[in-house]
């Protein structure tokens, strides 16, 4: 969440930050906050009075007492306890004003980062860079959609998919599975030089899906297994976040990067309307995340690093893509500053977002409370803490990706030539062929 304290002393600037989010609904819950965080004081500082009172005329009452003057001293219990009344009603607004100030402050958005180009939706996102490899034309053989290749070569099978588990479920069988995992791997192996594997939990408590923006928000997308109070996780991003929840690390550990191969879920409650036929949009889906914890001056180098990471990955897979960055009016929840990056799918005839690469300044750390200590130059610890930044990215996620190399590397005789820097996970398969075919010596 963003800082609280940015309510008093720079209301304005705040307001002219957020306002470039372009949904008036934000500010007005930013007056909102603001008004609540002045009565909470306000009613902070009746109570401390209040408490102060009480504790002179307990010392008068007992030198009252002391005195043998009785009654002065009954009439001061009369007040105290009259205060006592009015220190219970103050605590009770407070508590409830500021449960209501939390709720507002979860859900106001992080404030972009100045370079964040303006913009309303995800029409005005420029593209940085690109395209890159995106031929003139393209033949016909490849502007077939991969769902008909797919369901052809015997590769991916969303009927039974569908009867195991219901609409927008996906099953990829034989070479396909492999080159779903092929993927995996591959993602991994792109950025193990700098980044620690991790195998986090898919299920996790209430409080780590809100340390990462998706509660309460969010709520709708998730699934949420209620009786135990977990959720299944959208994204690797969330727990990989929570690793340090409640912890103070030492500026000297940071930057700490990892990265995670998982499942993840989403129920796409918005998704009425838009494309979910083959692989490009399932509530199930495998992905490779990358993560960062930095101190404020090592994150603008590692966004780069983890969009150089992102596209490294794409550009090996030789698939013409681009580069966007997200304008305020279209970023997520969390984002401070963030980028996509697009494959073109011919058969799909459109541009597929397959990586979003984040940094989140200190917005996640503040709901996670994830802290560090810095040292002087002498190596002594400087009073203090401050928050973490976070980033994170989608080092390779595979439907979409998936999608773009069966259209992308069809042949005229309906098979998919696997792309070299995948073969050695494919088990000697470097084109996939339908079952009935047999592969020339």
């Amino acid at each position: 969440m963003i800082d609280q304290r940015l309510l008093r002393t720079d209301l304005d600037g705040v307001m002219t930050a957020l306002g470039r989010r372009v949904r008036p609904a934000i500010l007005e819950d930013v007056e909102e906050s603001a008004r609540l965080d002045t009565r909470l004081r306000e009613i902070t500082a009746e109570r401390d009075a209040i408490r102060a009172r009480v504790n002179t005329i307990s010392k008068e009452v007992g030198q009252l007492r002391r005195d043998g003057n009785v009654e002065a001293a009954e009439a001061l219990q009369v007040e105290s306890r009259s205060l006592g009344e009015s220190e219970k009603r103050l605590a009770a607004e407070h508590d409830e004003l500021a449960a209501t100030l939390n709720n507002l402050l979860l859900g106001i958005p992080n404030i972009p980062h100045l370079d964040a180009p303006d913009g309303r939706a995800e029409e005005d996102n420029p593209v940085v860079k690109g395209p890159i490899g995106l031929n003139d034309s393209f033949p016909e053989y490849r502007r077939v959609p991969h769902w008909e290749t797919a369901t052809a070569l015997g590769i991916l099978d969303n009927e039974r998919a569908t009867k195991i588990s219901g609409a927008m479920f996906t099953m990829q069988r034989g070479a396909g599975a492999t080159l779903a995992r092929a993927l995996c791997q591959y993602g991994l192996d792109l950025n193990a030089d700098v980044h620690e594997e991790i195998r986090a939990p898919s299920l996790v408590s209430t409080a780590t899906l809100t340390a990462t923006g998706q509660l309460p928000k969010f709520a709708d997308d998730a699934y949420a297994i209620e009786r135990d109070d977990l959720w299944c996780i959208p994204t690797a991003e969330v727990p990989l976040t929570s690793i340090y929840a409640g912890e103070t690390l030492d500026d000297s550990e940071l930057p700490i990067r990892v990265m995670a191969h998982s499942a993840s879920y989403r129920r796409e409650a918005g998704s009425a309307g838009r494309d979910t036929r083959g692989m490009l949009r399932a509530h199930e889906f495998d992905k490779v995340e990358i993560l960062a914890f930095a101190t404020p001056e090592q994150a603008p180098a590692l966004l780069d690093d983890m969009v150089a990471r992102a596209e490294r990955a794409i550009a090996g897979l030789k698939l013409p893509y681009r580069i966007i960055e997200i304008c305020t009016g279209d970023m997520g929840q969390s984002h401070h500053r963030s980028f996509d990056i697009e494959v073109y799918a011919p058969g799909a005839d459109s541009w597929l977002e397959v990586s979003s690469i984040s940094w989140f300044s200190d917005y996640q750390a503040r709901r996670g409370n994830i802290r560090f200590k810095r040292h002087d130059a002498d190596g002594k610890p400087i009073k203090g803490t401050e928050f973490v930044h976070t980033l994170n990215g989608s080092a390779l996620a595979v439907p979409r990706v998936w999608a773009a190399i069966i259209e992308n590397y069809r042949n005229e005789d309906g098979s998919v030539t696997v792309p070299d820097v995948l073969r050695p996970y494919m088990r000697g398969i470097d084109r996939i062929v339908a079952p009935t075919t047999r592969a020339p010596d």
